[in-house]
């Protein structure tokens, strides 16, 4: 039995376009993109599996053949925080999980073109943050209502990429994508605006933007592969409607993103890989610059306003595959993420508490050789447990600032998450 390769393309990209945005373990980025990058810690840059493996290196396309891909996380955050040595009010905490599960889509198709040419075209979730507060944590400040935000970012990313020489490729996606914000419960920030009536509850509102990621994929030796990516900042609109709380005006791009991998294989059938990635949250204005310039007098909104203080991180990723037999494999993984989040910069980041650090998987494959399925049909599931991980404020919480002040203390945020995938291939 085999599906036709127009049937596997239309219902492909009619999933695609529904798809909704990932959440995340690498501050708000995707530790991985496709189900058996995720089995093994999000490795990808030398070790490509299928489809989505140009969001990671856009060469990967000319190694994954004729392919499509849907995938399906159902994804278990929870969010936390508490307010401690505060003027305002006795200790405190929260927990920010209105919503306890979030189902996320994403998938790809790829398709070999003469002259040793690719083009894949993928639909994923770039990241996300999503908070509720019903017990809203900024109450003995003035605010009413429950907290929280909502950011999401669907990337669409037509890939094109050239096999020069054997076993060498390089590549270029040109990357779209659709953001999505929302808040509320934030009106007590509205007083140290410079729009105020733009930074709460304003409804969702969404930023078009464009940017590239380009990247190289070679063999070195038969038992060694290099992989190499770059991805521009992503430019976008804004959010207008929360202009007077992101700053430039609502300004909100997608941060550069760098890395390197190698894929090892000591023995047949088995792939060690390492990556190394590196994200540049700074290079962002309303995600890198720190809240605490409010107490010099700089309004939120402003150019170079005040933000959510978040640093560049590192991420160093291992990832296991072995091929148990020809339908058959098994993978894990381990990742490490530098913190994005200061101590001194927890107040604000009670809505996005993007803390983790460590992260293990455990992942498998099926392949079918033919009879009751369909000749490569390509079944994976993996499992992710970010453990938990707390930022303690270090006198994160302004004592002093007018009217009134928020009368010091700290903020201490805190993460964890659980996620299941579930993925289907095929080769056509």
């Amino acid at each position: 039995m085999r599906l036709s390769s127009s049937t596997i393309l239309s219902g492909g990209l009619a999933f695609l376009l529904l798809a909704p945005p990932a959440f995340a373990t690498e501050g708000y980025f995707a530790d991985g993109y496709g189900t058996q990058s995720k089995g093994m810690a999000g490795v990808g840059y030398a070790l490509p599996e299928d489809s989505l493996s140009v969001a990671s290196n856009p060469a990967s396309a000319v190694f994954v053949g004729n392919r499509a891909d849907f995938d399906a996380d159902f994804f278990v955050p929870q969010r936390s925080s508490t307010i401690t040595g505060n003027a305002f009010g006795a200790d405190q905490g929260f927990a920010g999980n209105k919503i306890k599960i979030f189902v996320i889509p994403e998938g790809g198709v790829a398709y070999q073109l003469p002259h040793n040419l690719a083009f894949d075209l993928a639909i994923y979730g770039n990241g996300g943050l999503d908070t509720n507060y019903l017990k809203n944590p900024y109450a003995r400040f003035g605010a009413t209502g429950a907290a929280g935000v909502d950011l999401e970012q669907i990337f669409i990313s037509p890939t094109v990429a050239w096999q020069f020489a054997p076993g060498q490729s390089v590549g270029v996606s040109f990357n779209i994508v659709d953001e999505f914000f929302r808040d509320g419960g934030l009106a007590i920030f509205s007083g140290f605006s410079a729009d105020p009536t733009h930074v709460n509850h304003q409804g969702e509102d969404s930023s078009f933007g464009y940017g590239v990621r380009v990247g190289y994929l070679g063999q070195i030796t038969p038992w060694l592969s290099v992989g190499a990516s770059w991805q521009s900042k992503t430019y976008a609109g804004g959010f207008h409607k929360y202009a007077g709380l992101f700053a430039n005006q609502g300004g909100f791009d997608v941060p550069s993103t760098y890395g390197i991998g190698v894929d090892v294989k000591p023995l047949p059938g088995l792939d060690t890989a390492v990556d190394v990635q590196r994200i540049d949250y700074r290079s962002v204005t309303s995600v890198g610059d720190q809240f605490q310039s409010l107490l010099s007098g700089t309004p939120l909104g402003v150019n170079n306003g005040p933000g959510f203080g978040w640093k560049n991180t590192t991420t160093i990723k291992f990832g296991v595959n072995y091929h148990l037999t020809p339908t058959v494999q098994v993978r894990g993984g381990y990742s490490y993420t530098t913190q994005p989040i200061p101590s001194s910069q927890t107040f604000l980041n009670i809505l996005a508490p993007g803390t983790i650090q460590n992260q293990f998987s455990l992942g498998a494959s099926y392949t079918s050789p033919g009879g009751n399925l369909p000749a490569g049909l390509e079944l994976s599931i993996y499992g992710t447990y970010a453990l938990p991980q707390t930022v303690k404020g270090a006198n994160s919480i302004p004592a002093g600032f007018p009217p009134g002040g928020f009368g010091g203390g700290n903020a201490n945020i805190k993460l964890t998450e659980k996620v299941v995938g579930v993925g289907v291939g095929y080769s056509f």
